[in-house]
């Protein structure tokens, strides 16, 4: 059975091919033609009742509003996940190097309260729990 995406997604499709054969029959309007748009015009109302009964079925699905920005760019909606990817990867990269300045930081702080204050950082390893002798 086809999921209810692949159901939306199937009616949309319909849908957009009505409204392009009624671009068709419009741009080169024959009177004779009337009944068939009359049958193209209720197949699209009948198309678009088709699409209302559907959305209970997608209601839970929640598009990030990026992927609307992508599209609207002309952009493939496909590239936000990639782009989200290694935006994170980026970051990811920038607060490793933030970590690691800090633990630098912190090993130079202790190296050299040690040298200041020998007594004080021994009492304060001692209250931390933190007997290891310093380099």
């Amino acid at each position: 059975m086809a999921s209810s995406l692949e159901n939306l997604e199937t009616q949309l499709e319909l849908f957009i091919e009505n409204v392009r054969q009624i671009r068709i029959i419009v741009s080169d309007f024959q009177p004779q033609g009337q009944s068939v748009l009359n049958q193209k015009i209720q197949s699209l109302v009948q198309g678009l009742q088709e699409v209302d009964k559907l959305k209970a079925q997608v209601q839970d699905v929640h598009v990030p509003l990026e992927v609307f920005d992508y599209i609207d760019s002309g952009r493939n909606p496909q590239l936000y996940t990639k782009d989200c990817i290694e935006k994170a990867l980026t970051k990811n990269e920038q607060v490793k190097g933030k970590i690691d300045a800090y633990r630098k930081f912190k090993a130079h702080l202790l190296v050299e309260l040690n040298n200041s204050f020998p007594n004080e950082l021994n009492k304060y390893r001692a209250i931390r729990g933190d007997e290891r002798p310093m380099a």
